[in-house]
Formats: C-alpha cells, sequence, structure tokens
C-alpha cells in the first residue's frame, strides 16, 4: 500500500500532479526519493517500501533491477536501499508505530481509488458470468454437502468444484473481470466459463438428485423445492405446462391449497406459476398435483384467499396490493405511489425508470474509466414502439415495453406480485452502439445526504451530495447486488442480479447497465445483452425491510425437481430411511447473519460453514443441525487454528460483532 500511494511514475514532471506507478515497480533514483519525498511521517517511521519488479502480466524482478539497486545502496545524496521481505517490512512498521510517541492518524472507512470507474460494468458477459458462477459454485457445494453428511463424502464432486473454481478465480485477473482485455481474451473466457458452468451444475445437478431421490412422492405427483438462501422464502415456481393441470389442485407438504397461474410464453409454450409459502432456509419443501377428490378435506378452508384479479391494469396504469403505477408515453414511469406509507415516491415533476444514455469519451483507457465530463452529455430513450399485457392473473401481472434507440433495441417487461412488493425489470438490449453508457435513472422523493451500498460481506454509506473532492470523485461507485436510499420510515432499494456500476447523486439513483468502450476491444458489449434489476420501495430502512433478503432471492432462485421415489443404492445408504415432506439441514435464528457457505473442509470429512454479519449489529447466535454434533471448532478462512465451541445436541452459538466474518469446522455424530 505504500508502494501503491507513494510512488510516483518514472518520468512524471514534479511541477504537475504526480501519477503514480501502480502496475510495475522499477528501481531508479527517481522512484527512491519519489517514496522519500512524498512521505510525510518520517518522525514516526523512516523504514519504506519499494515493490519492485514487472508485475503486469508476470516477469517480477529483473537483472538490471538488482544491480540498480546494487548502486543505489550508499549513492550520495539518496536515502540507503536495501532488498528485504514485505512481512518483515511490515512487522517492524506495526512496531514502529505502537512505540511511538506521536499522533499517528488513522483511516476507518473505504479506501476509495478515484480511477478505473469504467471497468465496474466494461464487458457484462463477464461480469454477469463471474456473478452467476459464484452463486452455482455456492449451491453446488451446498447440496454436495448435505448429501455428505446423510451418506458419506465418497461422492463428494471435490473434483469438478475445484477445477470450476480453477476457472473462475482465473478469469478474475487482472484485466479480464475489469473488462480491460482485448477481444481475443473474451473470445476465450466464454469457452472457459461454459466448462465452468458445466463442471459445476453436474456437480449441483448429482448432489440436487440424491436429496431428490430420498424424498418419497406419495400417491400424488410431487415436486421438491430446494432453499439455499439462510431465510425461509415465499416464491413462484414454474413448471412446464402438463394437461393434467388444468383441473388439478395443489398442496403443500401439510395440506394447504396453493394459488396458481396458467401463463404463456411468446413461442406459445405454456407453463404454470405455483406459489409456493414457507420454504425452510438451507432446506426444501414439497408441493402436489393433485385430482380434486384427492385434496385435503380442509383444502378449500386453507385456500388462499387472494382475490382472482389482485393486479389491475389500464391503459396507461396499473394498480396493486402495494402500488399504484403510472407511465407516459415514452414508457417512463410518472407516478410509483405506495400504498403501505401513503407516499409519492417519484420526484414531482421527473419521470423514474428512465433510460439515459451518455457519450462516453474519456481522455485516457477507454475501457477503464468513465469521466465526470460524460455528465454533460446525455440523451433519454424515448422511442417507445409499443406497450401491452403479457400475463395478467392471481400471482402477478407482466407488462411489456418495446423502445428503439438510434440502432439499438430495448425490451423489457415490468413484472408486478400480488404478494410481493419487489417490482422486477428483466430486460434485454440488443445494443449497436460504441462509446455510449446506458444507464437506468429513479429519481425519487426521498431525502438522504447518504445511500448503502451492499459490498462482499457488508455495506458501506457514501455521500449523495458534492460538498468537497472526495464527494464529487465518487460520481461512479461500485456496489454489488443493492444500493438504497431512505428517510426515517421510508425508502427505496435498487437491486440488480450481475451490474456492479452506481451513481447516487442528490436524490437520484442510477444503475450503470452497459459501456461500449472502443480500445483495447473495439467491439466491447456490442450485441444482446439480458439482466434484470428490481425496485424495491419499502417502509423504515434497508434492514427492515429485508433488502439484503430481497436480493439474494433475486440472484439465487430456489431449486425445483420432480421427485422420482430414489434409487435402491440411496436408500441403502440411509438404510431404507427416507427424508421428511420438509427439512432444514442447517440454520440460525439471527436476523442480521447470512450463512453464505458449506462445503466440505479441505483436509477431511467436516463441515465448513461460514457465515457474516451484515447489518452492523452485535449479538449471540445460535445454530441449528438436522444432524446430532459431535464437535465445533472456530477456524480461520484458510480453515486452520482451531478453537472448540460448545455445543449440545444438534446446537451451538457464538457471539458475533458486526461484519465479522466467521468459519466454522463442523464434525457430525
Amino acid at each position: 500500500m505504500t508502494h501503491y500511494i507513494t510512488t510516483p511514475h518514472p518520468g512524471h514532471d514534479k511541477n504537475s500532479i504526480y501519477r503514480f506507478y501502480t502496475y510495475n515497480g522499477e528501481v531508479l533514483p527517481e522512484t527512491v526519493t519519489g517514496i522519500w519525498d512524498n512521505y510525510r511521517d518520517k518522525e514516526i517511521n523512516d523504514e519504506l517500501l519499494l515493490a519492485f519488479g514487472y508485475g503486469d502480466g508476470g516477469g517480477g524482478p529483473t537483472r538490471e533491477m538488482l544491480e540498480m539497486r546494487r548502486r543505489l545502496e550508499r549513492m550520495p545524496g539518496l536515502p540507503n536501499v536495501t532488498t528485504g521481505r514485505a512481512d518483515e517490512f511490515f512487522n517492524q512498521l506495526e512496531n514502529n508505530v505502537r512505540s511511538s510517541d506521536r499522533y499517528v492518524h488513522k483511516w476507518d472507512g473505504e479506501l476509495y481509488l478515484e480511477l478505473h470507474r469504467g471497468t465496474y460494468t466494461s464487458q457484462a458477459f463477464i461480469k454477469k458470468m463471474n456473478r452467476q458462477m459464484e452463486h452455482l459454485l455456492r449451491n453446488a457445494e451446498i447440496v454436495s454437502a448435505f448429501w455428505g453428511a446423510l451418506a458419506g463424502f465418497g461422492s463428494y464432486p471435490s473434483d469438478r468444484l475445484y477445477e470450476s473454481w480453477k476457472i473462475v478465480l482465473r478469469n478474475q485477473f487482472h484485466d479480464i473481470l475489469p473488462g480491460s482485455s482485448i477481444a481475443e481474451v473474451y473470445e476465450d473466457s466464454r469457452l472457459e466459463y461454459a466448462e465452468a458452468e458445466k463442471l459445476a451444475a453436474g456437480a449441483f445437478a448429482d448432489g440436487f438428485g440424491r436429496l431428490a431421490g430420498l424424498v418419497p412422492t406419495g400417491v400424488s405427483s410431487g415436486w421438491i423445492v430446494f432453499n439455499t438462501l439462510t431465510w425461509d422464502r415465499d416464491e413462484c415456481i414454474r413448471l412446464p405446462w402438463e394437461d393434467r393441470f388444468g383441473n388439478a389442485i395443489w398442496e403443500s407438504a401439510d395440506g394447504q391449497r396453493l394459488a396458481t397461474q396458467r401463463i404463456q410464453s411468446d413461442n406459445g409454450e405454456a407453463a404454470l406459476l405455483v406459489r409456493v409459502r414457507n420454504i425452510p432456509g438451507l432446506g426444501y419443501t414439497t408441493v402436489y398435483c393433485k385430482e380434486a377428490e384427492e385434496a385435503s378435506a380442509d383444502g378449500a378452508l386453507l385456500a388462499a384467499d387472494q382475490p382472482a384479479q389482485p393486479i389491475v391494469v389500464a391503459e396507461s396504469s396499473v394498480a396493486t396490493p402495494f402500488y399504484e403505477i403510472e407511465w407516459n408515453a415514452e414508457g417512463q414511469l410518472t407516478r410509483l405511489y405506495d400504498k403501505r406509507t401513503g407516499r409519492e415516491l417519484i420526484a414531482a415533476g421527473e419521470t423514474a425508470n428512465r433510460f439515459d444514455v451518455h457519450e462516453d469519451k474519456p481522455l485516457n483507457n477507454d475501457a477503464w474509466d468513465i469521466d465526470i465530463f460524460y455528465y454533460e452529455s446525455v440523451r433519454q430513450v424515448s422511442e417507445l414502439k409499443s406497450v401491452r399485457v403479457v400475463e395478467q392473473g392471481e400471482l402477478r401481472a407482466v407488462i411489456r415495453f418495446n423502445w428503439e434507440y438510434e440502432s439499438s433495441t430495448i425490451e423489457q417487461d415490468m413484472i408486478l406480485y400480488a404478494d410481493n412488493p419487489r417490482i422486477d425489470f428483466p430486460t434485454r438490449v440488443h445494443w449497436q452502439e460504441h462509446q455510449q453508457l446506458l444507464k437506468v435513472a429513479f429519481p425519487l422523493a426521498v431525502r438522504a445526504t447518504s445511500a448503502t451500498h451492499e459490498i462482499q460481506f457488508g455495506n458501506v454509506e457514501r455521500p449523495t451530495h458534492w460538498n468537497n473532492s472526495w464527494d464529487f470523485a465518487r460520481f461512479e461507485t461500485c456496489a454489488q447486488r443493492w444500493i438504497d436510499l431512505s428517510e426515517r420510515g421510508c425508502g427505496v432499494s435498487l437491486l440488480n442480479d450481475c451490474k456492479y456500476g452506481h451513481d447516487v447523486r442528490d436524490h437520484v439513483m442510477r444503475l450503470t447497465l452497459i459501456k461500449s468502450a472502443v480500445s483495447p476491444d473495439a467491439n466491447a458489449d456490442i450485441g444482446d445483452h439480458a439482466f434484470t434489476y428490481s425496485l424495491l420501495p419499502h417502509e423504515g430502512d434497508w434492514f427492515a425491510a429485508g433488502t439484503t433478503i430481497q436480493a439474494a432471492r433475486l440472484n439465487i432462485p430456489v431449486e425445483v425437481a420432480k421427485l422420482g421415489g430414489g434409487t435402491s443404492a440411496e436408500a441403502d445408504a440411509r438404510n431404507g430411511a427416507a427424508l421428511p415432506a420438509t427439512l432444514r439441514f442447517f440454520g440460525t435464528d439471527s436476523d442480521h447473519v447470512v450463512v453464505d457457505t458449506i462445503k466440505k473442509a479441505e483436509d477431511s470429512d467436516d463441515w465448513i460453514v461460514r457465515c457474516y454479519e451484515f447489518a452492523g449489529k452485535r449479538g449471540n447466535v445460535r445454530f441449528d443441525a438436522h444432524l446430532a454434533l459431535q464437535s465445533v471448532e472456530e477456524v480461520n478462512l484458510m480453515e486452520r487454528e482451531a478453537a472448540k465451541v460448545g455445543h449440545s445436541g444438534q446446537t451451538f452459538e457464538t457471539d458475533i460483532k458486526p461484519y465479522e466474518i466467521k468459519s466454522f469446522r463442523i464434525r457430525f455424530s
């Protein structure tokens, strides 16, 4: 970090703004003096680090660098230059700081890089595959670990998971995932991601199939609905249409009647939506298709009381149990009224779900950068070609919008649910514009000086104003699955399934969708794109609204398979015992802790369970397993340095601090 912050690029003009050297460290008189001259805390520490060698693409130190280091060691007028190890340097630095009687400034918070903001968005396909593969591999590890705990880890797909993870991690290498490589790199990446997906999907299918095989189907046709998230959830599952569904009744594992809706796609293929309630977190439930006479005697009494048409669509408006929404002749939302809070959520005189297109020609590094002056040139996508109702039923309504912009087209569905306040916008774009930046904007009637952004294992608040240079430098920021802008008592979250670039200024939230640079790939992001973003108006703040949960639901759907009764080998593995119709393999009573990972340990047949606190809340957390525990140990991220954790039966507890990550090694009896 010292090298990254303080080492000037060789050949800089000392009278101009410094450009710092980050990729490759050269041993030259000017880099040595540059570190020394720029460093201000010499009274606390007078030993500095110059990381030398060619790092951009590899290569390391050269003979010339080593010889130059030797010559500079006793060069008059220069600091003494010696070689050493980075760990020794940082250990000594820590000792110097600890023993100093001077004031030592400490930084608590984000170290924002005021550069390369375009890498959050460039090469959208790579960003999407990275997100999807991380989730697919997570799911594959979870179902494989569940099966291993039941029947032994002999069939755990370690090799396939390892190879798939290796491909995914290789494609996170600089410059691949940032989107700043040449075209040939992304041709290779597409092939590699296809291989990684095949390996991970196969591992998941094997584990899921084995688990499903142990759940008896009973007399009626049944389906297993698997939930790999920490939280219980209600979801609409989609099944290919069968003629017998027309007169069938659908029931949950406990005999409750389930609401359904028949839908049909543009190609004529029909499907059935079934609303499944109370799907256990890190577990599953089952649903059954029955003839009318097979249905539970109490089925009518337990039927959902949802009205037949809870969503009413008019010519340019729609009303749901949650909202009243209107749009104009350009397809932009002019009204979003939240019935729960009694609030108009779109800023007066403005429009939302508005596509902004900016000229994007940074001064340097086309694929890497977005320069602040891009704000000065903007056009709106306003050529609406059609609006039509695609679906309207008991569970949801789908309204489809089609736009044209120059040589590009945008097709978008607005999905509104009868029992979920989330508004989904699945979007398909055929993009043909070079050096254009596509964003979607939501100007809100919300006053807040900061917005919350999800980052890995937590979240961070960033200012919505440009009070000083540090504020406006963050005119484009990176987030994971959601951002949120809230007042006390009311707010709006913006979720996504594969995007990372965002900007929030004053009351306007925007998500960056496409950045089509021309260098180093002349046709970057030209072609077809498919992504989903969602709007989640809410009462209270993002935590009370369950924004993290809704974003996880958007990104990691439930998995569904038809029950088949299992195989003899699977029955033998469980000594003939079947799994129940509903089961939670593992869970927690905490509302602020995510169970992020469950996998086989690297060196044993134990489970590794990794969790983190995401709300900034301290407390005691209890975990419950389906099987009896033999031992529980807290370990580090390398699955080492074990410390025993007390347990009783199938339960153990731990204390967790705000945003803390904890890993446990679990052995079952």
